[in-house]
């Protein structure tokens, strides 16, 4: 069972990059969003004009619960705490950070940075929530970092007119 959690929550063994393995973490995130985006175009459970966030919506609570059990398991099988080979939690961070926005080449590079750049700086404190125990303080900063990220990119959609 240890490979395939480590597995998981090093996504396939991306986290294990020696530069930057968050970014990379990150990285496929983006894939994992792109891939959505086009399945949930495909599926629509709900009627318009809410359902590619519902489904998005979905999967994302399954992915972020799982992370959270998967980052749990996983931190006790590496050294520390958090240990930088877990980025399943960069990637629910990022898909947060996507969530209910048009999709655009726009948001997905400015989601990549601002996720990327609150997720590193983590403002607001966010660090504290790290302290949460097993796999909720690996994925809630990230989780943090989501939203804010979210927020920005909602705010400057509204503001802008994007």
């Amino acid at each position: 069972m240890r490979k395939f959690f480590t597995l998981l929550g090093t996504m396939g063994g991306v986290g294990y990059v020696p530069i930057l393995p968050g970014t990379a973490g990150t990285g496929i995130g983006v894939i994992i969003y792109l891939i959505l985006m086009k399945v949930s175009r495909m599926f629509k459970i709900f009627p318009e004009p809410f359902s590619e966030s519902l489904n998005y919506l979905i999967i994302l609570t399954i992915i972020v619960g799982a992370g959270v059990w998967i980052s749990g398991r996983c931190n006790q099988y590496f050294k520390g705490n958090d240990n930088s080979s877990i980025v399943i939690d960069e990637v629910g961070g990022f898909l947060i950070a996507m969530f209910a926005l048009p999709f655009s080449m726009r948001f997905l590079l400015l989601g990549f940075i601002l996720f990327r750049t609150f997720d590193i700086t983590k403002p607001f404190k966010i660090e504290k929530i790290q302290k949460l125990p097993g796999g909720w303080g690996i994925m809630a900063d990230d989780i943090a970092a989501g939203v804010l990220a979210n927020l920005v990119l909602q705010a400057s959609r509204m503001m802008l007119g994007w």
